[in-house]
């Protein structure tokens, strides 16, 4: 949220960077059909992925209430350069990028006083149910957005947040598996082939740091949903991951696009729209989603409540949601659009790709990372605590 190798150079609409990247998602089985959701994340310049965010610097940039700025704290593949400058030749608004690379990093950031600082901010679609019950989100004032009409019907009422009443959903994808099958020898197609070539695979695999995305990953290995609360079945996952564990090189949501591309990886665990994103630069590369499942997500834009420019904010909303200026970002940073209108608008290679856009019988075995009760939650960070360590 990630997300893929972009590495924009800077300008004088300053992109700046905090922390370690990674999201969750909402979203369950049944509400797959109704909303196909969430997440993602890659490097820009300067960004630290080995950063703890409880060490990021929480204090506002400068001007933060400057009406002739906007401050966005976003993943890092959801902007480049050339989005930049375009907005500021538009509205004559400076837009200066904060990047995150994790949902918890960036709600700890805005709890920390970081978010008197920024107008728009970019969480996944639980992380909006959270913050919409930390009353963190403004209710948005629809007569002043553009293009809620143009969403695919999916997103016009989605689970998370119904009627869009607190979020405009940018932009959403899978998580599967990114490998050279030259260099593998093989096809890999399932979680399954992670399990079985473990031995060869060791050290020469990674998966993401991200608790709910790796367990729910040994979860569909398993036969389970990726959201079980079964307290046999999250033992079950544990037991299968310290299996798999020898095989594991690192935990990473990002950094590991280097080492894929140089070999020293053999496959890793990914965001679509970072695996996407590193096959432009490497056709060799193929990216799947594994036959058991996985997960779907959908990142959105919102505006805080601590919001110091609410004008500007509704400025980039709408400027994101132009479907001419959707459809650019799509093919440059190759992130799947909810906006059916800015679909339309992608040439044929790019809605055929179903990398991008998967078909349907496929999203039907995957699902969004639905809320947990507390107590699963504490088993999974039980577990998931060992398993790092």
């Amino acid at each position: 949220m990630s997300p893929r190798n972009v590495r924009p150079s800077r300008m004088r609409s300053t992109v700046r960077s905090s922390t370690t990247r990674r999201r969750f998602l909402l979203g369950s089985a049944t509400a797959l059909s109704s909303v196909l959701l969430s997440n993602c994340t890659r490097n820009l310049r300067g960004t630290d992925p080995t950063a703890d965010p409880t060490d990021a610097d929480p204090s506002p940039a400068p001007a933060a209430g400057d009406p002739g700025t906007l401050h966005i704290y976003t993943w890092s593949s959801y902007v480049d350069d050339e989005a930049l400058r375009a907005f500021e030749a538009q509205t004559g608004i400076r837009p200066i990028v904060d990047i995150y690379d994790s949902n918890e990093a960036m709600l700890a950031r805005m709890q920390a006083g970081g978010g008197t600082a920024y107008s728009i901010i970019y969480p996944s679609d639980y992380m909006v149910v959270e913050m919409i019950e930390m009353e963190m989100l403004t209710e948005l004032d629809r007569s002043r957005l553009n293009g809620l009409d143009e969403l695919k019907s999916q997103w016009q009422n989605p689970v998370y947040d119904p009627n869009n009443t607190h979020s405009v959903p940018y932009a959403w994808g899978t998580t599967g598996l990114i490998y050279d099958p030259e260099v593998l020898g093989e096809e890999v197609t399932e979680w399954d082939y992670l399990w079985q070539n473990r031995d060869r695979l060791n050290r020469q695999i990674t998966l993401l740091n991200d608790v709910r995305e790796t367990k729910g990953a040994a979860l569909k290995y398993l036969g389970y949903s990726y959201n079980s609360t079964d307290p046999e079945e999250i033992e079950a996952a544990f037991a299968a991951l310290m299996e798999l564990r020898p095989a594991v090189a690192n935990f990473l949501s990002d950094g590991w696009q280097d080492q894929l591309a140089g070999e020293d990886l053999l496959v890793s665990m990914a965001y679509s729209v970072d695996a996407l994103t590193l096959m432009d630069e490497y056709p060799n590369l193929v990216y799947v989603i594994p036959e058991e499942g996985s997960s779907v997500w959908t990142d959105t834009m919102v505006i805080p409540t601590t919001a110091p420019n609410v004008d500007a904010a509704y400025e980039w909303i709408n400027f994101m949601m132009d479907s001419d200026n959707s459809a650019s970002l799509v093919e440059r940073l190759k992130f799947s659009t909810p906006l059916e209108s800015a679909f339309d608008k992608l040439p044929d290679e790019l809605r055929s790709d179903t990398d991008l856009f998967p078909p349907d019988e496929i999203l039907a075995r995957c699902e969004g990372i639905a809320p947990i009760p507390e107590d699963a939650l504490a088993l999974y960070d039980r577990y998931w605590t060992q398993l790092t360590s």
